[in-house]
């Protein structure tokens, strides 16, 4: 099948964005928020990516990006440069009232305004289509009069859309799966038939029992640093003091891991194109995986009051997810405790084709930077 988008939209006027972005935790603010200005600059605009932590730009980004410019939180703008045409608060990160006064005192002495974006969490809750474009005051901002637009990410067309570079799927048509594999080659002896599943997670309570489960057929498992390796090792460790399943796949040879090391975002998609699973957790890699078009596992940022429980349903809702997702994304994300589905081969052919009906749904909408593009371009004439 083709894969095909939208035509894209005339080229943008080029302008002076800011984008702000605060480090909480997992790097995935600082991941958006790269994407986001390295496809703004690509398609011709000149980015400043204000942050208090860029250290996972080293291996997320190691080259850079023409246009993008790198500064620290709280800093401000030299005399000589731009002034801010775009404000991006990324996540409701709350810029510093120096930053924001320094923008409001140019719009003043000049008489043009800039328009201030609050970019916000993903979600396929009904909120977002309530809310996305609608103005909020900023009180207290020391920017009297200015007002920030909620800009929802969304995954229908009456949301800001997903991020979605210009090239993506001509790089996905160029893509060779079997070459891949074979440079990130799993042990000889466990045959061409192997299953590839990678695996980008938090502390799923059930990757113990979905370990055990791969004992019954070859796979090969690509894990991600951090989290998700120490997670993965806790597991393999608990079973072999328990003298219990490790000695069963020492024996068969089904079971295969690769610990990777940090990588860049190109080869973060480049793995889940690979794979005939994906195991990922957050908003940016969640995303990738859509557009990967492989079998999909989210598991959801856990909040204290369990509203994330919520947005895990409204997300299975927009999927379209047959009952076994369904139950499986449950039990990984901790909402139930049951026995997780076997993956087996006609499961994931399922979980295939729902994963590639949303992306079909998808690519027949603007991607996010083409429509926020537009709104500045509707906030501006």
């Amino acid at each position: 099948m083709t894969l095909s988008a939208p035509p894209a939209s005339p080229p943008a006027a080029a302008r002076q964005w800011d984008i702000v972005c605060r480090v909480i935790d997992n790097f995935g603010d600082i991941g958006v928020c790269w994407r986001l200005a390295a496809e703004l600059a690509r398609r011709g605009q000149q980015v400043r990516l204000w942050t208090d932590d860029a250290s996972a730009l080293a291996w997320l980004a190691p080259q850079g990006c023409p246009g993008v410019q790198v500064r620290a939180f709280g800093g401000l703008r030299a005399a000589h440069e731009p002034p801010t045409e775009v404000l991006v608060e990324a996540f409701g990160c709350d810029p510093a009232p120096d930053f924001i006064a320094q923008c409001a005192q140019h719009a003043s002495a000049t008489g043009q305004k800039y328009v201030w974006i609050n970019l916000e969490y993903l979600s396929a809750e009904g909120y977002v289509e309530r809310c996305h474009g609608l103005p909020s005051p900023a009180h207290g901002s020391g920017a009297a009069g200015d007002a920030k637009c909620f800009f929802y990410p969304g995954f229908t067309p009456a949301t800001g859309g997903l991020l979605r570079e210009h090239g993506l799927l001509q790089r996905q048509a160029r893509f060779d799966r079997a070459a891949w594999r074979q440079r990130h080659g799993a042990a000889p002896d466990q045959g061409a038939q192997a299953r590839w599943f990678s695996l980008f997670c938090y502390e799923p309570p059930a990757l113990p029992a979905l370990l055990a489960q791969c004992r019954t057929q070859p796979t090969h498992w690509l894990v991600t640093p951090g989290r998700a390796a120490a997670a993965t090792r806790a597991a393999l460790q608990a079973d072999q003091s328990q003298n219990t399943l490790q000695g069963a796949w020492d024996k068969r040879k089904q079971l295969s891991i690769s610990y990777l090391s940090y990588q860049p975002q190109d080869a973060f998609d480049e793995m889940l194109w690979a794979c005939d699973l994906n195991f990922v957790r957050g908003e940016d890699s969640l995303v990738r995986a859509l557009w990967a078009g492989q079998p999909l596992v989210w598991q959801i940022y856990p909040q204290h009051d369990d509203a994330h429980h919520g947005k895990l349903h409204a997300f299975l809702d927009w999927l379209q997810a047959p009952a076994a997702l369904r139950q499986f994304h449950a039990v990984w994300n901790g909402l139930e405790q049951a026995a997780l589905p076997q993956l087996d081969a006609g499961l994931l052919a399922e979980w295939g084709a729902c994963v590639r009906a949303a992306r079909t749904r998808l690519l027949a909408q603007p991607d996010l930077v083409t429509q926020l593009l537009n709104f500045v371009r509707q906030k501006t004439e």
